[in-house]
Order: C-alpha cells, then structure tokens, then sequence
C-alpha cells in the first residue's frame, strides 16, 4: 500500500460492542446527561486521586481507573508534552455511562516505569504501542474503545490499524499518524520546517541539554504555542508538568524525535511490526476522527489527505470554540461523546 503523504512530523507525523452489553442509550449519552456527568466545580481541577501500577511487559504502568469494573472498557491515551490529566474531565463522563475507563501514563511519564535498567529508553512508535497491548493483557481486557491525541493519537491508530481485534472502536485527533521514516525524509516547505523547530533542537546534544534543564518552561511553551487560544492556568499546566520529572522523560522523549528522523535507532525486536506499519495500513475499525478549530500544532486541514486510511464506519468532527491541540482537555464534553459515540458508528 502506498504511504500517506507525510507534511509534517509531530502532529501526524506518517501522515461491535464488547460483548459486555453498551445499552443504545449510553453510546448516544444525550448532552444534558454529559453536563450532569461534569466532574469539576467551578474553580477547581480535577484530579485522579491515588493510582494503580501494575506490571506489564518491559513497564511497571501507572494508570487511573474509573466506573464499574465490569462495564465496556475505555482507553484514554495522552501525547507529549502533556500527561494522564488531559482527561481529567472525560474519564469521569465516561465513568458515569457505565464505561470502566482506563488512562495510562506513557513510558517516560508519570509514575511508569522501566522494570529493568538494562531496557533501552526507547521511544520508538511500535514500542509504545505493544506498551498498551501489554498493560490490557495485565489488566485481562480484551478489548476497548480509544480516545487518543498527540503520542497516543498515533499508538491507538497503530493498535487500530494491526491489532483489530483488540478495537472496539477509535477516536482519534487529528487522524491518521502512523510514522514512516522514509517518507519523513523528504523536506518540507519552510514554513512547515520552522513549525517543527523544537524537533531539529532534539536533534542537538545542546537540545538535550536543553530539555533536561528547562523541560518546565519548554513544555509550557508548547502548550501556548498548541493551543493558542487556550487560557489555561499555572495550575493546570503544573498537575501535568509534575509527571515530566520521570527520570526516564528526557531519554524517551529525545529518542522518539531522533528516531523519526532517522537519526536514532530503534530495537529490532519491533523492526517487522516497523516495517508493517510503513506501508501505511488502512484502519477499519469505527473511527470518529476530530479537530480542534484553533490547533496550533501542525495538522492537516480538513481530512481528505488522510480519509482513505479509514475503511470503515467513520466519522470527522470540527470541534469549534478556540479548541486547540490538547483537546479531550480543552472539550471534554465534545471528546467524551465522541468516544460514546463511536461504538455504534455505522458505515
């Protein structure tokens, strides 16, 4: 199959039920029932409170658990730089509809961690996907339904694209975002070169250093610049920063940027599901792809670059309002129905 054309490398870069029973009326939740699912009082943040590890595959996961264990499952899966709590106001409207809802820290945040110190730090797209399949086998879940962005945007589509089984249904923001490094290749106009400026300083061993030293301030630059029309507040921004002083951040984050561009190796325990998924494998589980109408962070405009990714039931949304690229935090509501409502999405 032919790759996807690929203009630009962060964003996208590469471009049924359960069997537990998901009555109609939770996967169509009507909108007042959202608003009454909202989990946070004016003023306040919410929170997770304590969460769950569990060991699975090379990680000791940390992850937030939410709803009746034995409802249909949700996986919220997070980007860079940001962290388990943009979710924080969707797991609890999911949780509310009877989902038992699972969000995990990547590897490299959080309270993850590597089991062994001999495990390459590796960022690398396929690695953090078998990270998920892992933690759903620890956690004996056969299958679930994903809401996703940035980084996890793109390791649901890989889970969508080559493990179907595993897939209920998918939510994706921004659409298809499988890697080919071949493909990253080639140059971009300047325009869209300039917009990946941070990923050529990743490049740099004074990019690294760089990171490791001002990975706060870094990282709340790239809120601003993500989503800029987004007015979120020092303590927001602080809940989520708290998980970047990971002792493995630095070392997974400059690696997955090294790695897209050719200039880090991967593992060759992942060097066939690499090769699969360079070829740009089509996605046929029930899609609901969104957007935010003010994301700042490269992304296609409109989905015709990426629609014939996604054979089966689909479905795009512009979410309007100023909704940047952090977007189940932005819109919580308009990503929670979407995750309830992709379940039952027809061709």
């Amino acid at each position: 199959m032919t790759p996807l054309p690929q203009p630009t490398r962060r964003l996208f870069l590469g471009t049924a039920a359960l069997g537990l029973g998901v009555a109609a009326a939770q996967l169509a939740l009507p909108a007042t029932a959202l608003a009454q699912a909202a989990p946070s009082p004016t003023g306040t943040l919410a929170g997770f409170g304590p969460l769950r590890q569990v060991d699975a595959g090379l990680l000791n996961v940390g992850y937030a658990e939410l709803g009746p264990a034995d409802g249909p499952v949700a996986i919220l899966l997070h980007g860079w730089p940001y962290d388990i709590h943009s979710f924080a106001d969707v797991a609890p409207r999911l949780a509310a509809a009877g989902y038992r809802v699972i969000v995990p820290h990547l590897r490299g945040h959080g309270t993850t961690r590597f089991l062994s110190a001999a495990t390459m730090r590796n960022g690398q797209q396929a690695a953090v996907a078998l990270d998920i399949l892992a933690l759903m086998d620890a956690l004996q879940i056969r299958k679930a339904v994903f809401g996703a962005f940035d980084w996890g945007a793109r390791t649901a589509d890989i889970i969508a694209a080559m493990f179907p089984e595993r897939v209920v249904g998918l939510v994706s923001v921004s659409g298809y975002l499988i890697n080919n490094r071949e493909a990253i290749r080639a140059p971009l106009p300047p325009a869209a070169e300039y917009a990946w400026w941070y990923q050529f300083y990743f490049a740099t061993e004074h990019g690294r250093a760089g990171y490791e030293k001002n990975r706060h301030d870094f990282n709340k630059l790239i809120w601003r610049t993500a989503s800029p029309k987004w007015a979120f507040s020092d303590a927001e921004f602080d809940r989520s920063a708290a998980s970047f002083d990971n002792p493995d951040h630095v070392d997974v984050v400059i690696h997955n940027y090294r790695w897209r561009q050719s200039l880090a190796e991967g593992e060759a325990r992942y060097d066939e599901l690499e090769r699969r998924l360079a070829a740009g494998p089509a996605i046929a589980v029930p899609t609901i792809v969104l957007e935010g109408d003010a994301n700042g962070a490269p992304h296609f405009t409109g989905d015709a670059a990426f629609r014939a990714k996604f054979t089966g039931p689909y479905n795009y949304r512009v979410i309007t309002g100023g909704i940047g690229h952090d977007l189940p935090q932005e819109a919580p509501r308009e990503f929670a129905q979407a995750v309830l409502d992709v379940a039952a999405l027809k061709a």
